[in-house]
């Protein structure tokens, strides 16, 4: 398993191509050409996308009949999530900080 999975997601949806195809599948899963139909990129573009997509661990594929149909992945957009989390954490750690700094140098 990947542990750095989270960080990953995050540079993957550093694209806006990439994070409006993320956005789309959050709706319901979808076959490329689906995906393409509503943006304004060529399937075999949407298709590279979801290849970085999938490596980063946000997306799965399953085959029906000759189609391929992505969706999100739990696990993967959960690993992302906890990578914020961290961030956020971290964040208001520092914040809580540098106030009781400043407030005890005002005493």
């Amino acid at each position: 398993m990947k542990t750095n999975q989270g960080s990953d997601g995050l540079s993957a949806l550093g694209d806006r191509t990439r994070r409006a195809i993320f956005e789309c599948l959050a709706e319901r899963p979808r076959a490329v050409g689906e995906l393409a139909d509503e943006l304004p990129v060529s399937r075999p573009a949407v298709s590279q996308h979801l290849k970085v997509l999938k490596s980063a661990g946000l997306v799965t594929e399953h085959a029906e009949g000759t189609r391929r149909i992505y969706r999100l992945n739990p696990d993967g957009v959960a690993a992302m999530r906890d990578q914020l989390d961290t961030y956020w954490n971290r964040a208001l750690s520092g914040y809580v900080t540098a106030a009781e700094q400043s407030t005890e140098e005002k005493s």
